[in-house]
């Protein structure tokens, strides 16, 4: 505790004050009373409470009495706290113009080896951190950092170098420019296969078809670039001719869902954003998912049927990466809905067009070359985990699940 008869510097006339100790109700009461009844200027205020321990940081201005200081002081020992006080020559440092970015992190486990990294990450980066706060509840899983890096410097380094120590470590780390955008965002999109759900339908139907080795080399080629993505899908489907459509019907009723899907999905729906589901796969499929999960819009390849049997072709365009992001700016559109307001989720090259049309594009459980393109990706943990990117903390889960 700084010694009462220590007198401010002759010079100075804001003092900042620090006050810290066990929390309990009252305490910033009783303080800012002393200030109000000495006439003392309050500039700035800031307080943080970790588990059950105060930090109070008060920017006073004073007249030349110092009997506010002294009255501090005795009023912080009686409530059984320690109190600091040092004079600064002005109000506000004078700081570089600088651009405020959100860093989330969301791992199984984050101790201090992962906060450690994080950090040294940022100052490599010449990346202030102004304010941490914890998201998550129960172990420390989440949290968020916000974050100051001089209006000169390009985040894109910063980016790639969280990128980096994501994929070396075992939790994942967003970076998203903060501002009103980052916190009003109203649709969601989602890719179906592997993303919204943990199979690839075509791969399921060949399977039951006796087919799977055709229409896996078929992808090997497409993945390797040997062919586009229209004509993989043809020639796919075209092994699939003959399939009896119960088949697929009585795969669509029974879709694994992602792990956090149905949980984030409720949540989305009870806070009143717009969901779909943009999908290269199937719409039988894509419809039961709407219907099973409250999704608004689901838009997918519609396959023909003859005589209850799958003729190996699409009815209409194919729903290919192009149309992903015509799709979801035609949703954003009808919502009234701007694209800085859309998050886009995806795990396939195809996906990429709508992930770089949105907002905010998240890569999940991506190969590195879609995670290197996407505004951020998640590896680590559920769909849920999207919800910690909006800045919700599990507190405010809890609050919206138990909700009536």
């Amino acid at each position: 505790m700084t010694d009462p008869n220590v007198s401010v510097h002759p010079t100075a006339t804001h003092v900042l004050v620090t006050v810290a100790g066990p929390d309990r109700p009252g305490i910033t009461a009783r303080l800012t009373e002393i200030l109000s009844q000495m006439d003392t200027h309050l500039l700035d205020i800031e307080q943080v409470v970790v588990r059950g321990h105060l930090t109070l940081a008060m920017l006073i201005g004073i007249r030349v009495d110092r009997g506010v200081l002294k009255e501090l002081l005795f009023a912080a020992k009686e409530l059984g706290l320690g109190l600091d006080f040092k004079p600064v020559e002005t109000p506000e440092v004078a700081r570089p113009a600088a651009h405020r970015y959100v860093v989330t992190a969301i791992g199984p486990s984050l101790g201090a080896t992962e906060i450690h990294a994080l950090s040294q990450t940022l100052a490599e980066h010449r990346g202030n951190i102004a304010k941490i706060s914890r998201l998550s509840l129960g172990a420390l899983r989440s949290l968020e950092v916000q974050v100051d890096l001089p209006a000169s410097d390009d985040a894109t380094a910063l980016k790639k170098a969280l990128l980096r120590l994501s994929m070396e470590s075992s939790f994942d780390i967003a970076l998203q420019r903060e501002g009103l955008f980052r916190r009003s965002k109203r649709l969601v999109v989602l890719d179906m296969d592997s993303t919204l759900i943990t199979i690839e339908v075509i791969d399921e139907l060949a399977r039951a078809y006796g087919v799977v080795e055709q229409v896996a080399a078929v992808t090997e080629r497409a993945m390797a670039g040997e062919m586009d993505y229209d004509e993989a899908l043809r020639q796919r489907l075209a092994y699939l001719e003959g399939l009896e459509v119960s088949v697929l019907e009585k795969l669509a009723e029974e879709l694994p869902l992602t792990d956090g899907a149905k949980r984030l999905m409720f949540v989305l729906k009870r806070l009143g954003y717009q969901t779909a589901v943009i999908s290269g796969g199937f719409s039988i499929a894509a419809e039961a998912l709407k219907a099973k999960l409250g999704i608004d819009y689901a838009y997918s390849n519609t396959l023909e049927v003859k005589g209850g049997r799958l003729t190996g072709r699409v009815v209409g365009p194919i729903v290919n990466g192009r149309r992903k992001a015509e799709l979801l700016e035609t949703i954003a559109q009808a919502e009234g809905v701007l694209l800085d307001q859309v998050i886009a989720v995806g795990d396939g090259a195809n996906d990429l067009p709508m992930l770089e049309k949105a907002g905010l594009g998240i890569a999940f459980r991506a190969k590195p070359k879609l995670r290197e393109a996407a505004d951020t990706s998640i590896s680590t943990g559920g769909l849920d985990s999207i919800l910690y990117l909006l800045g919700i903390s599990a507190e405010e889960l809890e609050e919206v699940l138990g909700a009536p």
